[in-house]
């Protein structure tokens, strides 16, 4: 008997002092910070020596990329490990699929206390039950450093692992943070996809300077974790997440907008200073933290861990990272102007899927930028730059390392051909992998988003036609040129112009609801219901408006 108590105590002893080796994981993340914005990461007029010696500490990652370049997405991709169209979660302001999975569900298990402070910007709640510390008062979604004190006091005596999450509202717009007389406006070097305009230098430096407020906050992270010893046993981890809300970065899938700082220090494993160049996403956080905590690799994670670099035990990850960008649902966006993208660490492709409608967003309703448009009366280069924002190509194709500001397309180039049609082909795989329809999912973006679903789309009563057995023809007319969906349930069929948009399904039921899209040009169309569905067919296009039917 005192045998096997010896040998149960010396199980139970490795178990428990196992459990005390497993690191605590901290992962910070900023909000619309460009990553070249950072010292570090090349810019000479940034003030952000917190995240600086981080990097002296830890290993920057030079071309790490996230999926989308708007927050929501963004974060929900990160926490779940999924791309944003395969967890449903790729418009703005939305909700992942109700079958998704989130950090907190897998690291739990595994003995971790899962926790977030600051900014949440996912849904539902459900999906990730991750303990919430509050945002702090009166200071927008930033995180609230006194209930992450409470937090770290109490795991450090509890001995048990944690996995925080310290969420920024900053640099986001509005630049009101930050002491602005660190900065000297009128010298500052300003990247060269900004004309050279008085607004333009006022709210460049109003944003650096509330990228320092940042690094404050990063400086106080550091240092509550060595307030309560933890420093050592802590794995802190510092992202940028997506470009800034200036023109060129947020919103768009160049370089700027899905390219983000990464930096990893991990006392006794991350060689300090160290530089990685392997090509790594926000999808493969997920798969790391587990690893981390001692979990087994999970199939249908779109990330892997990225261990093996951290440790130096392999210098490539990836063959290629990808993004995608919806404008529905952002403020002032084009009602549809899907894109796609896919780097091969060098090589930048984006597809424009509807590039024949104008790009809109938030930034056009901005003084810097009404300040553009004014210039770009008098002025060639900034007439270029703001043509150049609004209107896309088709295709585009971007070397990043000799052009990081992607504003040399290289598409039509005959020297590049091969590289764009490897990259197209790639892309398309990828799209297809992730149920992704382009215009057909642009269109759909709005049925993720709680906010937009009321009133959306519009009914078209069907009580109204002749007959309940025949075919009967009636007429819409649509605002303005575009991309136009039509939603009906059951097993019956729809027609617009005498082309076929939702075919008949005879094993569809009543519950069953289909779509169908179709290009339509401003004016009256004929529309054909076949009346053996329900009461009522919806539609939507890029403006609600139904006329009298």
């Amino acid at each position: 008997m005192k045998f096997i108590f010896n040998i149960l105590f010396f199980l139970l002893w490795t178990f428990y002092s196992s459990a005390q080796q497993k690191p605590n994981i901290v992962f910070m993340l900023a909000d619309d910070c460009t990553s070249w914005d950072i010292g570090v990461y090349g810019n000479k007029d940034s003030k952000t020596p917190a995240i600086d010696q981080l990097a002296e500490e830890g290993m920057m990652f030079t071309k790490c990329y996230q999926s989308s370049p708007m927050c929501s997405p963004t974060r929900q991709n990160l926490l779940t490990g999924l791309y944003p169209v395969k967890s449903g979660a790729y418009p703005n302001h939305t909700n992942v699929n109700a079958n998704v999975k989130s950090i907190a569900h897998y690291l739990k298990p595994l003995g971790y206390k899962v926790a977030l402070s600051g900014k949440r910007h996912y849904g539902p709640s459900d999906n990730f039950p991750l303990e919430y510390l509050g945002k702090a008062i009166g200071q927008d979604a930033d995180p609230n450093f006194d209930n992450i004190d409470t937090f770290l006091n109490e795991t450090s005596k509890k001995k048990q692992p944690f996995c925080l999450f310290i969420t920024s509202n900053q640099p986001h717009t509005p630049w009101n943070k930050g002491d602005t007389t660190l900065f000297d406006k009128a010298n500052l070097k300003l990247p060269p996809i900004y004309p050279d305009l008085p607004k333009t230098r006022s709210a460049y430096r109003d944003y650096l300077a509330e990228i320092n407020y940042l690094d404050g906050q990063v400086k106080r992270a550091l240092s509550l974790l060595e307030k309560y010893k933890l420093g050592e046993n802590t794995i802190f981890i510092f992202a940028s997440e997506q470009g800034n809300a200036l023109p060129f970065a947020k919103w768009t899938c160049y370089n700027a907008g899905l390219r983000s700082a990464l930096i990893v220090k991990w006392p006794g494993v991350v060689k300090p200073g160290s530089v990685s160049d392997a090509l790594v996403e926000y999808s493969d956080i997920v798969p790391t933290f587990i690893e981390l905590a001692g979990g087994s690799p999970l199939k249908g994670l779109d990330g892997k861990s990225i261990v093996p670099v951290l440790t130096q035990q392999k210098k490539e990850h990836k063959k290629y990272t990808y993004g995608e960008m919806t404008t529905r649902g952002i403020i002032n966006g084009s009602d549809y102007f899907p894109i796609r993208s896919i780097s091969n660490g060098r090589y930048r492709y984006i597809l424009n899927i509807s590039s024949e409608v104008a790009f809109s967003n938030w930034v056009f309703t901005e003084p810097f930028f009404m300040e553009w448009e004014a210039d770009a009366k008098v002025n060639s280069n900034t007439s270029k730059l703001v043509k150049k924002y609004r209107y896309r190509p088709a295709e585009e194709l971007f070397d990043d390392d000799i052009d990081p500001y992607n504003q040399n397309n290289l598409a039509d180039d005959p020297k590049y051909l091969k590289v764009k049609e490897q990259l197209r082909k790639q892309l398309h795989v990828w799209m297809e992998e992730n149920g992704d329809k382009g215009i057909i999912t642009e269109l759909l973006a709005s049925e993720h988003m709680p906010a937009k679903r009321s009133g959306f789309p519009i009914v078209i009563d069907t009580t109204k036609y002749q007959s309940k057995i025949m075919k009967s023809a009636r007429h819409i007319n649509v605002p303005v040129d575009g991309y136009y969906t039509f939603y009906l349930s059951g097993k019956g069929n729809l027609e617009v112009n005498g082309k076929v948009v939702i075919p008949l399904n005879t094993k569809a039921t009543s519950n069953t609801e289909r779509y169908g899209v179709i290009g339509l040009k401003k004016g009256t169309h004929s529309i054909v219901i076949d009346n053996s569905l329900p009461d009522a067919v919806r539609w939507s296009g890029p403006e609600t408006i139904l006329s009298n039917l």
